[in-house]
């Protein structure tokens, strides 16, 4: 950093250094090498609206644009979307775009909301950093977010179910496809949550190509129960259970109540014990590797 930056000058050092951190090769727009790392970021690139901060590139193709903002800015980033968007739909100088870039990101370098305008209903959320070249290629490759998935449930088969955890089924993915990713289901003890959940997270895996899904409970007994179901659970639309490697104890660690258990992917539920007692930092190092 050198000295008598203005604010805006402090917070791209910062966030060039985020950009790194994730992989990304930050280059001037005078300096560009499309061959050097997996994504590159090119700074000041020009466009038909004026020079954006950042334009991010995967695989010589630009796929998002960085609106960069001085600290102070951190509790208004919303307000700057706009002038992103603008950017993300301008005609980038070099090359030939002819639809808006899909990945929009607002930065101070300590505050970062990204949005996806591929979703039904583009909106940004805050995210801890830049999402890596690999993950941004991975997404694009699929076709459509998420968010767009989630619109093309098909439609539930009850066998099987009782009519409580198809109603909490049906209500859940209801909920999904009206752009609602936050629901809170509320069932009676003994209505089989468990079975209900296992149901859900199946169908997001199958219908929606979910990749990690994080099945969180407070005590070893609820995690030894849940890992039994998912490892007896057989779908109603197919006659073979669950593979093996969905939900396994390969990657668990010798159990204590300061550390976690991990039943491995796609399944991914990290465990942690009751009266863990380790601060936030230590808690998120104690987690398996391949979790």
């Amino acid at each position: 950093m050198t000295i008598n930056q203005n604010p805006e000058q402090v917070a791209r050092d910062q966030i060039d250094t985020l950009l790194e951190q994730s992989g990304w090769a930050v280059q001037n727009k005078n300096q560009i090498n499309f061959y050097i790392g997996e994504g590159q970021a090119v700074r000041e690139y020009q466009t038909d609206t004026g020079p954006a901060d950042y334009i991010l590139f995967v695989g010589g193709k630009p796929v998002g644009v960085i609106e960069a903002k001085a600290e102070q800015h951190g509790h208004k980033l919303t307000s700057v979307e706009d002038q992103t968007a603008e950017y993300a739909a301008a005609k980038l100088k070099w090359v030939n775009n002819s639809e808006p870039l899909p990945f929009l990101y607002e930065s101070t370098g300590a505050v970062t909301r990204f949005t996806d305008a591929r979703d039904p209903k583009p909106r940004s959320r805050e995210v801890f950093g830049f999402h890596r070249p690999e993950t941004l290629q991975e997404w694009l490759n699929q076709g459509s977010s998420l968010r767009s998935r989630l619109q093309n449930f098909p439609q539930l088969d009850p066998t099987g179910l009782r009519a409580c955890q198809e109603i909490a089924i049906n209500n859940l993915e209801d909920s999904f496809k009206h752009n609602r990713p936050r629901a809170l289901i509320q069932m009676a003890t003994g209505s089989g949550k468990t079975y209900t959940a296992i149901t859900a997270m199946y169908r997001l895996l199958k219908f929606t190509d979910a990749k990690r899904i994080l099945f969180l409970v407070d005590t070893r007994n609820l995690g030894e129960q849940a890992e039994q179901e998912m490892m007896s659970y057989t779908p109603a639309d197919d006659n073979r259970k669950l593979p093996s490697s969905i939900a396994c104890s390969a990657c668990s660690r010798p159990t204590s109540p300061k550390t976690a258990r991990c039943v491995s992917a796609p399944f991914s539920a990290c465990i942690p014990y009751s009266k863990v007692k380790n601060s936030t930092a230590t808690w998120k190092t104690s987690i398996p590797q391949n979790c």
